[in-house]
């Protein structure tokens, strides 16, 4: 008798041409997922169904294809089977290039009433005949899943599926990176990274087989937690005083490791023990960092993102109105909160760049917006290639500030985006202190900074790694050198980037590695 089990994921689809015409129905609703493009099959369904469920599914915020194209990442189908579907797919004659899942109506009705992407269930996955595998050559299980070592070749979106076992992973590399332990932090954060590529739920150990970077240690984490629902490893480290008090210490604005370790080997251990030290010497940064320390630990969202950027975009406009201003990191990458907020400013003018930085710091400073700030000129040589080392920092200049915002500016940015609420609770203090980093390119680098300051920290150490070992080139936020010809390669945008070195390009919001 044929076996049939759900058709998981990863389906392969032709890449096409990008169509530059967008449909009329994404002018007309915001795009709330941007890291979900869905593709609705009309056979069985009927063009009128599949017309009014599309357009449902738009004004729910969701992207929703009238062509399967390369981007689609969700084909649903209704009232047919998995082998069905594959026979449909496989009609079009469609190449392998990337891949998707293929989902029962159910799990789109269920999207619509919640107004969310819902966690994909086995019960929505569409059945294939074990035996229809060969003709179509489909993978039947995550086991079958062909996942790439790099994170830059995997397309990773916000949605974790496997967050239980991502989580895991993520506390016991930040636990090693607390130790100054480098091997298992990178081991861990890459075999995490892996996980949360994976659009398929872990149920059993026989989904791990095929996957790069999981070696024995971590399969007998993931096995615990499907056993017993958590790992007794890592409750203990999250319950151990050292890892307790790193974790308050690190979010110190201006502390780091080192700091860290001395302060915890003086007896420190709590936020108190920090302030009620006498004879502790800190910097300005971290005095001011203890002085608004609820405000810096607590999220930022992203209308107050919204908010600070617009500030700055109108200073910065000011004096110089062709001014390219760009939030990027978590933010970018399509997140709704954050700790702090990365702007990236240049300019197409050759040099116009250079006062901006210190200009807008003086016009924040007037307007009574700037508790601290602390500006880092350039230290770029243009002659020297880029750096090998892939955790290295760049040498843009910079300004690491903490900014006053004020809540009458954030309520604008709440009444312009049609998102207007009335706050739930009287507010009595008017303002918020948030991290902001300014950083500053010229315009032959933007292309450079701006890949490499939107993350996830994971993709680009991938990046750059896969840049190295695959390609003989060397990638930093500044340049990308071709060892083997012995030149820099420009680029203008970030696809070009991902161009030279042979990658699909992956949107920011597929970055969340």
């Amino acid at each position: 008798m044929d076996l049939v089990r759900p058709l998981s994921v990863l389906v392969p689809i032709k890449k096409r041409p990008k169509i530059a015409h967008v449909p009329s129905s994404f002018c007309r609703y915001e795009v709330k997922f941007k890291e979900l493009v869905l593709f609705l099959v009309e056979r069985k369904m009927g063009t009128s169904r599949r017309n009014f469920l599309m357009e449902l599914g738009r004004k729910k915020g969701f992207q929703i294809e009238n062509e399967l194209r390369d981007s689609v990442t969700h084909i649903v189908a209704e009232n047919n089977s998995g082998d069905e579907v594959l026979e449909w797919i496989q009609s079009k004659k469609l190449s392998e290039s990337i891949t998707c899942h293929i989902l029962d109506i159910s799990w789109f009705t269920e999207c619509m009433g919640a107004g969310y992407p819902i966690k994909i269930e086995s019960r929505h996955q569409l059945k294939v005949q074990e035996n229809c595998s060969a003709s179509f050559n489909m993978p039947l299980s995550s086991s079958c899943v062909r996942v790439l070592q790099y994170a830059c070749q995997r397309r990773t979106s916000l949605q974790v599926i496997n967050r239980i076992f991502t989580d895991a992973f993520d506390i016991l590399a930040e636990n090693y990176e607390f130790l100054q332990n480098k091997g298992p932090r990178v081991a861990f954060l890459r075999a995490s990274s892996v996980l949360k590529s994976l659009q398929i739920p872990i149920l059993t150990m026989k989904d791990l087989e095929g996957l790069p970077l999981l070696v024995d240690e971590m399969k007998y984490i993931i096995e615990e937690i499907l056993e017993d629902g958590k790992c007794q490893r890592v409750v203990e480290v999250m319950n151990s005083e050292r890892y307790k008090s790193f974790k308050i210490f690190t979010s110190i604005f201006g502390v780091g490791l080192m700091t860290a370790e001395k302060w915890y080997r003086m007896g420190l251990r709590t936020l108190e023990d920090i302030k009620n030290a006498k004879d502790l010497k800190l910097t300005s940064m971290q005095k001011h960092g203890l002085l608004y320390y609820e405000d810096i630990a607590d999220y930022v969202s992203k209308m107050e993102a919204d908010a600070i950027e617009n500030l700055v975009k109108n200073i910065i406009w000011g004096f110089v109105p062709d001014a390219i201003v760009t939030v990027t990191g978590g933010f970018r990458r399509g997140k709704n909160v954050g700790h702090d907020v990365d702007i990236l400013i240049t300019c197409p003018r050759n040099g116009a760049e250079k006062h901006i930085l210190h200009n807008t710091i003086n016009v924040l400073k007037n307007k009574g917006q700037i508790f601290f700030y602390n500006v880092i000129e350039s230290t770029f040589n243009e002659t020297k290639r880029p750096s090998r080392n892939i955790d290295a920092l760049d040498h843009y200049q910079k300004c690491f500030l903490i900014l006053k915002l004020l809540k009458k500016d954030v309520e604008i940015e709440n009444k312009c985006s049609g998102h207007w609420q009335e706050p739930t609770e009287p507010d009595l203090r008017m303002w918020k202190a948030v991290r902001v980093d300014l950083v500053v390119t010229p315009y032959e680098q933007y292309a450079f900074a701006i890949l490499g300051w939107t993350g996830s920290t994971q993709f680009e150490r991938d990046l750059r790694r896969y840049a190295t070992h695959e390609k003989k080139m060397i990638l930093d936020n500044h340049a990308l050198f071709d060892k083997t010809k012995n030149i820099f390669l420009e680029a203008k945008t970030e696809e070009d980037i991902f161009t030279h070195l042979g990658l699909n390009y992956l949107e920011p919001w597929e970055r969340n590695a």
